[in-house]
């Protein structure tokens, strides 16, 4: 019986603190929201090369 409470005291813990967390990750400041949303400064590459052959794969 003492080992049940213990659990739902954890339970409810974690729970208490997965809430309050919830709220403070929600507001959320304007200017960080447009500082990611900047996607011009994201670096792309391109991969280009010719595709293998059955018989190169085979080869190999």
């Amino acid at each position: 019986m003492n080992i049940a409470k213990n659990m739902e005291a954890i339970f409810l813990a974690a729970l208490v603190i997965a809430g309050a967390t919830s709220y403070a990750t929600a507001a959320v400041p304007e200017r960080a929201v447009a500082i990611k949303a900047d996607t011009a400064a994201v670096q792309v590459v391109h991969v280009t090369a010719k595709r293998l052959s059955a018989a190169e794969k085979a080869a190999l």
